[in-house]
C-alpha cells in the first residue's frame, strides 16, 4: 500500500476566524484510539465547540466532536471526549504564559491529515467585540467592491 502524501482536510472551523482576532497558529498531532481515526478518515468531524486548554504542563483538546465509528463495536470512543494534544515543551510553555493575558484563547481552526497523520491546527485568539466584526466585514466587502471594479475596467480596456 502507498504511503499517504499531502494534506487531506477533514474539517475547519469557519467561525473562529470571525469571532476572534488570530494572533499566532501552532500545528499540533492528536492521540487518537483506532475508532477515532476510522471516523475521520471518513471525513465526520466538528469542530464549531472546541478549544485547547493547557493543563498541568500539557495541551488539550476540548469538545471536539468526532462521531462514533459505525462498524465499531465496544471499543468505540465516546464523541466528545478530551484528546492529548501532542506539541513541543517550548511552545506549551510560551502559550501557557501567552494565555494567562486577559481575553486569550486556544481555538482549533482546522483538523486534517498531513502524510497520513492526523493533525490539528490551533490558533491563540483574543476574542472580537460586535463592532470589530462589523468592521471587520465591512472591510471585506469594501475590498470586493473594489476587485470588481478593478477587474470591470480591465474587461472594457480590452474589448
Amino acid at each position: 500500500m502507498a504511503k499517504e502524501t499531502g494534506r487531506k482536510l477533514i474539517a475547519q472551523n469557519k467561525k473562529a476566524r470571525h469571532d476572534y482576532n488570530i494572533l499566532d497558529t501552532y500545528e499540533c498531532g492528536l492521540v487518537l484510539t483506532g475508532t477515532e481515526v476510522k471516523s475521520l478518515r471518513q471525513g465526520r468531524a466538528s469542530l464549531v465547540d472546541g478549544f485547547a486548554q493547557l493543563d498541568g504542563g500539557e495541551a488539550w483538546l476540548h469538545n471536539v466532536h468526532i462521531p462514533e465509528y459505525t462498524q465499531g463495536t465496544w471499543t468505540n470512543h465516546s464523541a466528545r471526549r478530551r484528546r492529548k494534544l501532542l506539541m513541543h515543551r517550548a511552545e506549551i510553555d510560551k502559550l501557557s504564559h501567552k494565555t494567562q493575558e486577559t481575553g486569550h484563547t486556544l481555538v482549533p481552526l482546522a483538523l486534517y491529515f498531513k502524510d497520513g497523520r492526523a493533525k490539528v491546527e490551533i490558533a491563540l485568539a483574543k476574542g472580537k467585540k460586535e463592532y470589530d466584526k462589523r468592521q471587520t466585514l465591512r472591510e471585506q466587502q469594501d475590498r470586493r467592491e473594489t476587485d470588481r471594479a478593478i477587474s470591470a475596467a480591465r474587461r472594457r480596456q480590452r474589448a
